[in-house]
């Protein structure tokens, strides 16, 4: 099993930031056109961004949730062509917002094919309905993260917060896989 680091592919980032200033959510919806604001279903607005293609859940304490990106970097992208927009209707954000990553989605490949009936009995923390679901959930504790892992390798990756995070959960989830595939074999063997 010669997973690669690089055969993770980061679909989405979550993030959140501060503005540090109150925003008048009726007056950003108002002055532009990429905006959705309904305060009687949802006490945001969201903001749509075409490049890089995100949205941005914006609320009125200037807490912001950007979601849809593919990196930190145009996380920042996104936050600055925020802060542009509001500076349009007066909001001027001087100081340079911290923004936090609070959940990074990844889909890859370990590029074997897996026996998802015997995981699900090998390994602990899974969760295999085939007639519901096609795919096995399987938690891990360290670092913290679920995977969908599919009978031809693929696998979804989801809870990690850095790129650090997701190797180690991909060497892990590895480091388990080969360990029931070991178990198996030495059975077999007996």
């Amino acid at each position: 099993m010669a997973s690669k680091k690089s055969d993770l592919k980061v679909q989405n980032i979550v993030a959140t930031s501060s503005l540090g200033k109150p925003v008048s959510l009726t007056k950003l919806a108002r002055s532009q056109s990429n905006t959705e604001y309904n305060p009687e279903q949802f006490p945001g607005l969201v903001l749509r961004v075409k490049e890089p293609k995100s949205a941005v859940l914006v609320f009125s304490s200037g807490n912001l949730v950007c979601t849809g990106t593919k990196s930190v970097a145009q996380v920042k992208e996104v936050i600055e062509q925020v802060i542009k927009q509001l500076a349009k209707i007066g909001v001027k954000i001087t100081d340079k917002p911290k923004i936090t990553v609070q959940n990074i989605v990844a889909s890859g490949n370990i590029n074997v094919d897996l026996n998802l009936n015997i995981l699900a009995l090998e390994l602990e923390n899974t969760e295999y309905e085939p007639e519901q679901f096609p795919g096995l959930v399987y938690k891990l504790d360290k670092p913290t993260t679920t995977f969908l892992l599919f009978s031809n390798g693929k696998l979804v990756c989801t809870g990690t917060k850095s790129k650090q995070e997701l190797d180690a959960a991909m060497e892990q989830l590895n480091k388990n896989i080969k360990e029931v595939l070991k178990r198996i074999e030495s059975k077999k063997r007996k």
